[in-house]
């Protein structure tokens, strides 16, 4: 089958290099298992040599866009620096993306590539993973599509994504093993030292608050919240604050920050607990109680949803000071 990693401008070199490096070591394994190397690989482009890393390297690619007369497999690699630049500066791929797409290939985003592939027009009413660290942006610029949060690999219609950074590697070792089989992606998950089983990037998320907004009532409550971490908080309280009815307070909040109330709030505080896990000596029971939290299930039970671990896997997995 015929894989065409697009090399945009301003484009991560490694998300360029790491696909090309999987599917040619597959093609190795299989020749070594007697079997037919399966992967044709090639980096495609709108110039010969497209400089990436915002100018620091330059990548040969071996077909012009216009060169690809049909291919089974599109890989759009991570984007370097502003989204919104690196995106105008890639237009001229965004018509051969849904050329290929609606002539039956598949389409894979790595990371914040799918920036480019939601520009196309070809992820809108469909569901979407990228970095955490970009989800709002995303947000702010593709409202027709649903981002899945803490999701480290998302397929719909012949679409595929990943979470953030490395995480890549998981979406890639998942079309390895959808071309091949189980046994040839874990012979693959050994060989480059992955985890070819996870399903989550909430363990290395950081909230950050969506704060880019222009309502100012909804800042003053968020202030607040971020500010009060070891009081219990209420809606009501919340409301009163800003001089607003319940209901219109929390509509109001749902639109800016695409948390309801008591998610945002549960977020500040979890994400305080594991600052304060990662860097403080204080057991668990401690740092509930620093965060508001009086009920140990409770406290439990959200920050692992939050996180994708217990509050005592989270320490040991990030604090190696002696308790």
């Amino acid at each position: 089958m015929n894989v065409s990693i697009l090399v945009p401008e301003n484009s991560v070199m490694q998300a360029v290099a790491d696909p090309q490096y999987l599917f040619s070591a597959v093609n190795q394994f299989m020749a070594v298992a007697g079997k037919k190397p399966l992967f044709n690989v090639q980096l495609v482009g709108s110039k010969k040599k497209v400089k990436i890393n915002d100018g620091s390297f330059t990548i040969n690619t071996s077909q012009l866009l216009s060169e690809v007369k049909q291919t089974d497999l599109v890989i759009i690699p991570a984007l370097f620096g502003d989204m919104k630049t690196a995106i105008a500066s890639n237009q001229k791929a965004l018509p051969w993306i849904n050329e290929q797409y609606k002539n039956g290939a598949e389409v894979a985003s790595l990371c914040v590539g799918a920036f480019l592939l939601a520009s196309t027009g070809l992820l809108d009413g469909k569901k979407c993973s990228t970095h955490w660290g970009f989800q709002n942006e995303f947000r702010e610029m593709f409202p027709n599509v649903e981002v899945v949060d803490g999701s480290i690999v998302t397929e719909e219609t012949r679409l595929y994504s990943s979470g953030g950074a490395m995480s890549y590697w998981n979406l890639l070792l998942y079309l390895v093993e959808k071309y091949t089989d189980r046994q040839t992606a874990i012979l693959a998950s050994k060989y480059f030292a992955i985890d070819i089983d996870r399903e989550s990037q909430s363990t290395f998320a950081m909230f950050q608050g969506q704060k880019n907004h222009n309502d100012e009532a909804v800042k003053i409550a968020q202030e607040y919240i971020d500010n009060t971490i070891q009081e219990k908080i209420t809606i009501d309280e919340l409301a009163d604050l800003v001089s607003l009815g319940r209901r219109s307070f929390e509509r109001r909040f749902k639109l800016a920050t695409n948390n309801s109330v008591l998610e945002y709030i549960n977020r500040v505080k979890i994400e305080f607990a594991k600052r304060s896990f990662e860097m403080s000596r204080k057991n668990i029971n401690e740092v509930m109680y620093d965060v508001g939290y009086t009920d140990t299930k409770a406290f439990r039970t959200i920050f692992k949803k939050i996180t994708g671990l217990t509050p005592i896997e989270y320490r040991n997995k990030y604090n190696k000071m002696t308790v």
